[in-house]
């Protein structure tokens, strides 16, 4: 900056030379360049100042922003920002109708190395064998001394095995934190929970994610930190469950059968009580799926969702139900069985080669006659057929709640003929699972009315659309009924003193994968419920290739293998539902007694 001396010589000369002072002018010059400073400080200051302001009044805009966005937004958990907080402890356990546990989680370690930290690689490595013995000293060795930074060695170790580890005294070996998907009652209702696996993982943490089962359909509820309180409580009951796998279990080995399935449903909420699948596994240690041979050899294949089967005779209740309801027939309307009966080229038989000859509606369904079934068809039509199993709920795959559901969509004919409406009305022709036939029962067992499986707890019925009538119903009940009691019915063997058992028996042979069926394979079935008057559930027992050897000659029905197998679980069960078995005899099915005053 350049300077403007206070006495300049020329101005001093100058003012000389006209009188006047230099004095005075050096105090002016003064007074100017004071002003001057004064003035360029000012204008710093107040830049400076209103710099702040703007500051300010921007901080206190965004302040009130951000305060009117959470005044209107909906409140929300919040999430702690380190990774391990969100992973951890968020999984809500799973509970049944009593709030038993079924699912929970369990602190534990992982293991893992630094390889370029342990002190004794080859040492480390024989005495990790030691204590895991489905390890490899090779492979261990070989990751020790090469060049990886980190190595993981067991996603799972017990404490005992923790402290093992720590006594070897390396320090590359090395523990991280984990939370372990635990099933305090091991195969106990396996196929239901399916089970829990690691996701994300890191090693302060990692995430548990369901794989199959409850586990995976509900993973979004069960892993949300705002539910880690509120345990997701299903429709099993534990007890229930444990004594239907047990007999199942028994029955399966009795009846030399490679598999079986049943299934306990409320008849007018639609709850599963019990779920069975065998042969099962242990969720705790899940094994892999099959990559190779028939899926439904592996313990991992859910046999009541995933099982599409032809459940023969079972169906043919439905047919007599349908023909009632149309007004077509009641039960006591006669119907001609004697063959010979051709449909669409193709010749009906019976069981056996049997002929029943005139018969009643009730006598077709106690004898389980595939003519009669068959001639029922043909009055309804192949339409309206159709049109009355989709209202049942036996053309669509089932809302029930594991993803292996979505699997058993049942199977139709290509073209749905007279001869399709014929064979399908007594159980051949369409392939379903037990959950679906479970509920077609349970809809003759309520009074007519639609109720969808399900595996959550409800507080009341779920009774929807009405598919038959009442009176109807109640006639179709004392047909199955008859099935159990009468001289002529097919599931003799299925009666329980006290609880009044009705159902129906299904015999289908087993398809062969190339076509046509198999000689000696069987798909075996009984569809029951109880009490006949007032029932409260039904049950359906199913048996892959059973055979009954107690004679000379195997028999392979289900009124041989099914029934016998249900019967049993019944008089299990039936107590631990509370209820008690009935001394008197109760009024005939639909029948109400009144005053004749």
């Amino acid at each position: 900056m350049i300077r403007t001396p206070l006495r300049p010589l020329a101005s001093i000369l100058a003012a000389r030379a006209n009188g006047e002072d230099p004095d005075a002018i050096e105090n002016e010059n003064r007074r100017i360049r004071h002003e001057h400073m004064r003035d360029r400080d000012r204008m710093r200051a107040e830049g400076r100042l209103l710099v702040l302001g703007v500051f300010f009044f921007c901080a206190f805009a965004v302040v009130g922003a951000r305060m009117g966005l959470l005044a209107v937004s909906e409140p929300a958990e919040p999430r702690a920002i380190a990774p391990g907080s969100i992973i951890s402890n968020t999984r809500a356990d799973i509970v049944d109708r009593n709030g038993n546990i079924l699912a929970t989680n369990m602190d534990t370690h992982a293991l893992y190395a630094q390889p370029p930290h342990l002190i004794d690689p080859t040492g480390s490595a024989q005495k990790l064998v030691e204590i895991f013995p489905d390890l490899k000293v090779e492979r261990l060795v070989k990751d020790f001394t090469g060049s990886r930074k980190f190595l993981w060695i067991k996603k799972k170790i017990s404490p005992e095995q923790m402290q093992a580890v720590h006594d070897i005294g390396d320090p590359g070996l090395l523990f991280a934190p984990r939370d372990m998907r635990l099933y305090p009652n091991g195969k106990l209702a396996a196929h239901v929970m399916g089970g829990a696996s690691f996701g994300r993982e890191g090693v302060r943490a990692a995430e548990v994610i369901g794989v199959a089962g409850v586990e995976k359909y509900f993973d979004d509820y069960l892993s949300d930190p705002a539910n880690a309180g509120k345990p997701l409580q299903l429709s099993l009951d534990l007890t229930v469950q444990a004594a239907a796998e047990r007999v199942l279990w028994g029955g399966m080995k009795l009846m030399n059968a490679k598999g079986a399935t049943s299934i306990l449903m409320d008849v007018k909420t639609g709850e599963v009580v019990s779920v069975v699948s065998l042969p099962s596994f242990d969720p705790n240690d899940r094994p892999r799926p099959a990559i190779e041979g028939d899926p439904s050899d592996s313990p991992l294949f859910n046999r009541s969702v995933q099982g599409v089967y032809e459940l023969g005779s079972t169906f043919k209740i439905f047919a007599a139900a349908q023909a009632m309801e149309l007004g077509l027939v009641n039960e006591n309307t006669m119907i001609n069985t004697a063959g010979p009966m051709k449909v669409g080229g193709h010749s009906i038989g019976e069981f056996k080669n049997k002929n029943y000859g005139t018969i009643t509606v009730s006598q077709i369904i106690e004898k389980s006659s595939n003519r009669g079934t068959g001639r029922l068809a043909l009055m309804i039509g192949k339409e309206r057929q159709k049109e009355f199993l989709e209202k049942l709920g036996l053309l669509e795959k089932t809302p029930f709640e594991i993803v292996e559901a979505s699997g058993g969509r049942p199977l139709l004919p290509e073209r749905y003929t007279d001869l399709s409406a014929v064979t399908i009305s007594y159980g051949h022709g369409i392939s379903t699972t037990a959950m679906h036939l479970a509920a077609g029962y349970a809809i003759i067992a309520n009074g007519g009315r639609v109720v969808k499986p399900t595996l959550l707890k409800k507080t009341g019925p779920q009774l929807g659309e009405r598919v038959i009538s009442e009176r109807v119903a109640a006639a179709a009940r004392q047909m199955l009924r008859d099935v159990v009691v009468g001289d002529d019915g097919t599931a003799s063997f299925g009666e329980v003193p006290g609880y009044y058992v009705a159902g129906k028996t299904g015999s289908a042979d087993k398809p062969r994968p190339s076509g046509g069926y198999y000689a000696d394979k069987t798909i075996t079935t009984f569809a029951t419920m109880f009490p006949v008057h007032d029932p409260k559930y039904v049950l359906v027992v199913t048996l892959d290739e059973p055979v009954e050897t107690s004679s000379d000659k195997p028999r392979r029905t289900a009124g041989w293998t099914a029934v016998p197998v249900a019967a049993e679980m019944i008089r299990r069960i039936a107590p631990l539902l509370g209820m008690r078995p009935t001394i008197e005899t109760p009024p005939p099915a639909g029948i109400t007694l009144t005053s004749s005053n």
